[in-house]
């Protein structure tokens, strides 16, 4: 079964602390505190933006894995951060894990005060 974009929004959204917003019209993103942890793009446009390691050395490895279904985000990916695309070959399981990893480096990122409890 492939994972849809509302099952994937509801994945994000079940995260502790975590909100949706849409910071740009169409584009609908998961968030921690102040922090995105998942662009989710619109349901026309099934992948989610996630940040897949510390830095891109890290991140390259969705790349190669990956070559038709992850790309590097424009603007932040310098910083680690892939399109993951949904329903071709990375499985869905590894999408979630892709979005548990994504959410505790964010987290972590956070100053004390705004982490979930």
């Amino acid at each position: 079964m492939v994972l849809m974009w509302d099952e994937l929004l509801e994945y994000c959204l079940a995260k502790p602390g975590a909100w949706r917003d849409e910071p740009w019209e169409g584009d609908v993103v998961a968030k921690v505190g102040d922090k995105i942890f998942a662009f989710l793009g619109s349901e026309d446009d099934p992948s989610v933006g996630v940040k897949c390691g510390r830095d891109r050395d890290e991140a390259d490895e969705w790349l190669a894995r990956y070559p038709d279904d992850a790309s590097i985000m424009a603007y932040i990916g310098r910083s680690g951060w892939n399109t993951l695309r949904v329903g071709g070959t990375i499985p869905d399981e590894e999408i979630r894990q892709a979005v548990d990893d994504s959410y505790a480096m964010v987290v972590a990122k956070l100053p004390k005060r705004l982490r979930p409890a």
